[in-house]
């Protein structure tokens, strides 16, 4: 298992566009991919999972994957992160 926090810096939070880039890239994968945010785990292949979180700017988040390819789950991920929501 392989586990990342990130801080959601992007003003509009978790929205739909990037959530949907998150969602995507997660799907490239076989690892079975995770998003945490007060308490709450939900699939990071599922739009409506990571939607329903309602992540805010300022926010921080968890991604977790396990899997033969977690390594490169975490790295995909990650990129999108950092582009488009966060540090």
């Amino acid at each position: 298992m392989k586990e990342q926090t990130f801080t959601i810096t992007a003003e509009t939070g978790v929205h739909a566009r990037p959530a949907t880039l998150l969602v995507n890239k997660a799907g490239q994968f076989e690892s079975e991919v995770e998003v945490s945010y007060n308490d709450k785990k939900v699939n990071l292949k599922s739009i409506m999972g990571v939607m329903s979180l309602g992540i805010p700017k300022g926010a921080e988040i968890k991604i977790t994957a396990t899997g033969s390819d977690e390594e490169e789950a975490i790295q995909g991920v990650k990129e999108v992160v950092t582009e488009h929501l966060g540090e």
